[in-house]
Formats: C-alpha cells, structure tokens, sequence
C-alpha cells in the first residue's frame, strides 16, 4: 500500500434494532450492519485494528493492500455479544472504545444517557472475540472544554481501569464525539497512549496524524451503497487536513459555555 492510499475506519457505536433516542442517530440495525460487512468483503477490504493502522504511520509497518479499521465507541451492550460473534464469523478484527464509568454497575461516573452498556469485567470477552481494546475516558466529556487537571483524569483513570481488567497495557484512545485539540492531543501522548482516534468524517491514510487519525461516523441514514463508496476511497475527504475555521469556532464556543456550565457530554 502506497504511503497516500486511502484507508476507511469506520466509526459504530450500538448495534441495535430498538436503541434508545439520544443513540437511535448513530445506531445500525443488525440487518444494515451484516449488509455493511458484506459491502466491505465485497470491496477487497481486509480488517485490521487500529494498533497495525498506527505501527504503519508510527514506523512503517506494512499493510494488507486494501486495508479498513471497524472501530466501536463506549461499549452497547450488542458488543460482547452479536456485535463481537458477527465480527468473529467473518474474520473481523476491530477496536472497542470502552467509556469505562458508563460500564460499572452503578453507571453513576459518566455523563452518556441512560443505554443498556455492557459491563466492564466484560473486557477481556471482546479480546477473545478477537478485538483490540483502548479508552474512550471515564465521563464522556468534551475533552477540549475541560482544565488540565480534569484531562488528566478523564485519560488517566480510564486507562488505569481497563489496564486493570485487561492485565495489560492500553495505549489507544478515542475522543468522545472527536472532540480535540493540540492541548488534548499532547495531553493524550503524556499519559501514554500511543494513538488517539478522532472523528472528522474523512477516510484515513498512510499520511494521517496518529493522534487525530479520521474516522468515518455511521449514521442510521447510512446505507451498503455508502459503505460501498467508502471501501472504493470515494465520496469523502482523505486526512490529514487542518482543522476548518468552523470547528475552530464551535471549540471556542463550547470552552466558553463550560466555564459557564461545567463538563457537558460529548455528543
């Protein structure tokens, strides 16, 4: 794969046929879900996780040919469960992004509404599936509104408690809702993660930013035919590429209104 070949990774989030409203947006059916997977075989597409997409940018480490990362953020309860045994079936690695105070029984340290999640000490169940786990904070917030100490909790804590369960090192993240900043950003390389996964809705490459890598968000709105352009690198934008002058003023915006209101959820 060439240094500027286009990469999807693909953002989820539940799989679900009824998910609560604040998720319904950013939820697939299991139907679209298989018939997605079926668009990305169809496409030539080889799975990997994150970790050998960020070893490739890090230092070169070789890719398959066409290679797509399917990524899972705050850890629906579909996870461990059909989501995982869909993947498995077809050969899938993926990455889970575990919001770990939306997975304790209490569920009382995280900002994300009210879902059925799955629990914590079902981490090492996605390992077995077959996927790569890494933090997606405690709380859920907005991560580029919050002071330092704040950001360092929210990274270090989550990390600390999967790396608890796990047994081992986790050293990938996800922004909740992509929010970030070169402050967050540099905050995320100091507690010892060695990627960070933004969102962006734009197609990855062999050029991207290991600590901003683009995702593309599936949406209920989204279709096999989507998925299909996505796997052809067409219909998006490819990173890396600086950040418009409209998320630049929607992240002052929102830092203002936190100073206001405190740490708000990030969706």
């Amino acid at each position: 794969m060439s240094a500027g070949g286009r990469i999807p990774v693909l953002l989820y989030h539940a799989v679900m046929d009824d998910p609560p409203g604040w998720i319904a947006e950013f939820t697939v059916t299991p139907a679209a879900f298989a018939a997605q997977l079926d668009a990305i075989e169809a496409g030539g597409r080889t799975a990997v996780p994150v970790g050998a997409l960020v070893a490739h940018l890090a230092g070169g480490e070789p890719l398959p040919d066409r290679p797509v990362v399917l990524t899972f953020d705050d850890g629906f309860a579909d996870l461990p469960g059909p989501t995982a045994e869909a993947l498995a079936g077809r050969s899938m690695p993926a990455t889970a992004y575990l919001t770990t105070g939306a997975l304790t029984r209490s569920g009382g340290g995280s900002l994300l509404p009210p879902a059925p999640m799955m629990r914590l000490e079902q981490a090492p169940l996605l390992q077995r599936y077959g996927m790569e786990v890494g933090g997606h904070t405690v709380t859920h917030a907005q991560l580029d509104t919050l002071p330092a100490a704040a950001l360092r909790s929210e990274l270090v804590d989550s990390k600390a408690a999967l790396e608890d369960v796990l047994g081992h090192a986790v050293t990938h993240l996800a922004y909740p809702h992509g929010y970030n900043s070169a402050r967050v950003r540099r905050a995320a390389r100091a507690a010892g993660y060695e990627s960070a996964a933004a969102v962006r809705h734009a197609l990855s490459s062999g050029r991207d930013e290991p600590y901003r890598i683009a995702r593309l968000i599936l949406r209920r709105s989204h279709t096999a035919r989507d998925v299909e352009r996505w796997m052809a690198g067409e219909g998006v934008r490819v990173a890396p590429f600086p950040d418009s002058p409209q998320t630049v003023g929607w992240r002052w915006y929102r830092r203002a209104r936190a100073t206001v209101r405190g740490p708000e959820f990030a969706g």
